[in-house]
């Protein structure tokens, strides 16, 4: 099942690395930075992140949603979880000014993730989000998300798999009826008419909650990683009509 707005992807197994592999990312224990955090897997993701949300040269609500709540679950590995968060909004901006070294951080991706394939399948899949979360799919989106999962030697069927995914999701979602006003208030659990920040901070908690990647780190059934990708797309389109009618 597609997944649509991608849990935090730090929740993925990490089996297979040593603990000496201090330049990945582990779950299971708070880590010391050692190093530069520009070389750390989670550097190395920012500055993915920031080539991918470059390419239409616009941010959208949803997609700056998702890019902060990523930032926070990526710092919240690191022992100094705050330090680390500003550090990588400033590697973010950073890489947002350049394609130039697209591949040279790409590579460096592959190298410390070579021994998981799925791994690096699943942030593909995150920076795909990234590109369709408005809706649309720009030529520019295409050519630096295919440059990525090239360097990060994904299979081409794998790559045009899903993107195939989420076109068909996207045209499905667009031919059926809309939630209404009401609906959406319904959706996220509120009365019509609360006011925005409760709207925010409950969208917030849902988006957790229902995260796939974090149900698969839990260990849950496929089927019900199935069910919340489902709903977190409708808690997703419940929000944004909200927002919208702010």
């Amino acid at each position: 099942m597609l997944i649509l707005i991608v849990g935090f992807l730090f929740y993925l197994l990490t089996r297979g690395y040593k603990t000496e592999d201090y330049h990945n990312i582990h779950v299971n224990k708070k880590q010391r930075l050692r190093g530069n955090l520009e070389d750390h897997e989670a550097g190395l993701l920012v500055a993915l992140m920031a080539k991918v949300a470059k390419a239409d040269g616009k941010v959208c609500e949803l997609e700056a949603e998702l890019l902060s709540l990523t930032f926070t679950d990526i710092s919240k590995v690191f022992e100094n979880s705050e330090e680390i968060r500003e550090r990588l909004k400033v590697i973010y901006k950073k890489e947002m000014e350049t394609f130039d070294n697209t591949l040279v951080i790409s590579k460096k991706y592959f190298e410390l993730t070579k021994r998981d394939y799925m791994k690096r399948l699943k942030v593909l899949e995150y920076l795909l989000n990234l590109a369709f979360i408005d809706n649309e799919f720009s030529k520019a989106e295409f050519m630096i998300t295919e440059d990525i999962a090239n360097a990060l030697e994904i299979k081409k069927a794998d790559f045009e798999a899903m993107i195939a995914q989420f076109e068909q999701f996207y045209a499905r979602m667009s031919s059926q009826k809309k939630l209404t006003l009401s609906r959406a208030y319904e959706v996220l659990g509120l009365s019509e008419g609360s006011d925005f920040s409760t709207v925010k901070s409950t969208y917030r908690k849902l988006v957790r909650e229902h995260h796939p990647d974090i149900l698969m780190g839990q260990g849950k059934d496929q089927s019900i990683i199935d069910a919340a990708t489902i709903k977190l797309q409708e808690i997703n389109e419940a929000y944004e009509l909200i927002k919208k009618s702010q």
